[in-house]
C-alpha cells in the first residue's frame, strides 16, 4: 500500500518538529512531497530531511497551491492569522486538512472553515492534540461509564511555567493578541476543548477575568537596557535575563528562534530578535493570568485557571462526581479515581508517552491518516465541527474578560456570529 502524501505549509516548530517527523518514523504511512516555508533555513531542513527536490520547496502557500493538487493531505502550521486563507484554498482544491490550533482568531472565519469542509466533503481536523492522549481519553471514558456518578464540578489548572510564559507569550510569536491570538485562544483553547471533550456536554454560559499584571513597562528594573546582554544592572536578580536563560537551562528553547545553537549563534540571535530583549520593554499585551467559569447544560460547573507564574509546565485536574472523584496531573502520567462508597482509591498509570503533548502529537497523526482512508467518515475526534464548540467557548471567555466578567450566553453568542457570517 502506498503511503498517504502530504504538503507541509509552515515548517516552524509545530510543522517541522511535531507533525512532519511522523513521515520519517513511519514512511510506509506518510510521505511529505512539498513544503511552503518563508524561512530559508527551515525550508532547506525539510528539503534535506524528506529528500525533496528544489522545485517542491517554495516560500509561500500561494506558490504551493499553484502546483495544483499534488498530495492527499495538507498539514497547515502557519501563524494563527494565516490559517484561514490556505485552509479555505486547500479544501477547495480537494485536500484533507490537518490544521494547527487555533482555527483562527476570528470566530467568523472558524465558522466559514467548518462550512467549507462540509461543502467540499473534506476532512478538516484541528490539532487539539490532548484529545489523543491516554490521560484525557481515560478520564473521558471513566466519566462516560458513570464510575463517579454525575459530574457536579470540574477544576482545571494550566501551569504555563514562568520561563515558558516569558519565551512564548512575552518575547515570542504569541505575545501580541492583535498579531496572533488572545491567550485563552492560542494557549488555552486546548483547555476549553478538553473540558468540553471529557464532560461531553454543551456549555451554556461563561464568564472570565484576567489581565497582564506583571510583564509591563512600569515593572522594568531601574536602568535596564532594551537588550539584556547590554549590561543590565538587574542581571543577577531577574529570573528572565535572556543571556542567563538561553545560554543555560533554556538552551533547548533557543532552537525555536535560531538554527545555530552554538554560543555565538545564540548570542547573535538574542541581538537580532525579541528573545534577547527585556521582558518589561516589549509590545506584549496578552494576559499573564486568567480564570474562566463555565456552566453546562445539566447544571455542572467548571473552573479553569491559567497562570504564567508557576514552577512547572503541566495541567492539574480535579473532577467531582456524585459517586466519586478523579484527580490527575499530566506530567505524572497517572490519574486517581476515588469511590465514595467503598473508600477505595484506584491509581491508573499510563505508558510513557512517545512524542509531545503526552503522546497527542503522534496520536493525532495516526488517527487522521486512518480517518481519511475511510470513505464513510468525514468527522474525526477533533474535526472542525467538534472543535468549533470549544473555540466559541474561548471566544466567549475573552469577550467576557474584556467586559469585566459579564456572563456570556453561548447560544446567543453563536447565533449573533452566525448572522454576521451569513451576511458578510
Amino acid at each position: 500500500m502506498q503511503p498517504t502524501t502530504a504538503i507541509l505549509i509552515g515548517a516552524g516548530d509545530r510543522g517541522a518538529r511535531a507533525y512532519a517527523p511522523y513521515a520519517l518514523d513511519y514512511p510506509n504511512e506518510l510521505k511529505i512531497v512539498a513544503v511552503a516555508e518563508p524561512n530559508d533555513e527551515r525550508r532547506e531542513r525539510i528539503k534535506v530531511e524528506h529528500s525533496l527536490s528544489e522545485a517542491d520547496c517554495v516560500s509561500s502557500w500561494n506558490e504551493i497551491f499553484n502546483m495544483g493538487k499534488v498530495a492527499d493531505i495538507a498539514i497547515i502550521c502557519t501563524m494563527d492569522r494565516q490559517h484561514y486563507e490556505p485552509t479555505m484554498k486547500a479544501l477547495q482544491l480537494g485536500y484533507h486538512v490537518l490544521l494547527e490550533k487555533p482555527m483562527s482568531p476570528d470566530p467568523k472565519e472558524c465558522i466559514a472553515m467548518e462550512k467549507q469542509a462540509e461543502k467540499y466533503n473534506r476532512q478538516l481536523t484541528i490539532c487539539h492534540v490532548l484529545r489523543y492522549t491516554e490521560f484525557w481519553t481515560a478520564i473521558r471514558n471513566i466519566i462516560a461509564e458513570g464510575t463517579i456518578g454525575d459530574v457536579a464540578s470540574l477544576q482545571l489548572n494550566e501551569n504555563v511555567e514562568a520561563m515558558h510564559m516569558s519565551h512564548s507569550f512575552v518575547r515570542g510569536n504569541w505575545s501580541n493578541k492583535e498579531e496572533s491570538s488572545p491567550m485563552i485562544l492560542q494557549k488555552s483553547c486546548h483547555d476549553m476543548d478538553i473540558i468540553r471533550y471529557v464532560l461531553d456536554k454543551k456549555c451554556e454560559r461563561i464568564s472570565s477575568y484576567g489581565s497582564l499584571m506583571h510583564f509591563r513597562r512600569e515593572n522594568k528594573p531601574e536602568g535596564a537596557p532594551l537588550y539584556c546582554l547590554d549590561g543590565c544592572p538587574a542581571e543577577d536578580s531577574c529570573p528572565f535575563h535572556a543571556g542567563h536563560y538561553y545560554l543555560g537551562e533554556g538552551r533547548g528553547w533557543a532552537k525555536k528562534f535560531t538554527e545555530d545553537t552554538s554560543n555565538e549563534g545564540i548570542i547573535n540571535a538574542l541581538y537580532e530578535t525579541d528573545y534577547g530583549k527585556c521582558v518589561y520593554q516589549l509590545d506584549n499585551n496578552v494576559v499573564d493570568h486568567q480564570v474562566v467559569n463555565m456552566e453546562f447544560e445539566d447544571g455542572a460547573t467548571a473552573t479553569f485557571s491559567m497562570c504564567g507564574f508557576t514552577r512547572e509546565q503541566t495541567r492539574i485536574v480535579q473532577i467531582m462526581g456524585t459517586k466519586g472523584e478523579i484527580r490527575g496531573k499530566m506530567d505524572d502520567n497517572q490519574i486517581s479515581v476515588y469511590d465514595f462508597l467503598t473508600k477505595q482509591e484506584t491509581i491508573i498509570k499510563f505508558n510513557h508517552p512517545t512524542g509531545g503533548h503526552g503522546g497527542g502529537d503522534r496520536g493525532i497523526m495516526k488517527d487522521f491518516l486512518s480517518d481519511i482512508k475511510r470513505t464513510d467518515k468525514r468527522e474525526s475526534i477533533s474535526s472542525a465541527s467538534a472543535s468549533l464548540d470549544s473555540h466559541l467557548m474561548a471566544f466567549a471567555a475573552e469577550e467576557s474578560r474584556l467586559k469585566k466578567g459579564t456572563s456570556i450566553e453561548l447560544d446567543q453568542f453563536y447565533n449573533e456570529l452566525s448572522k454576521e457570517y451569513t451576511t458578510s
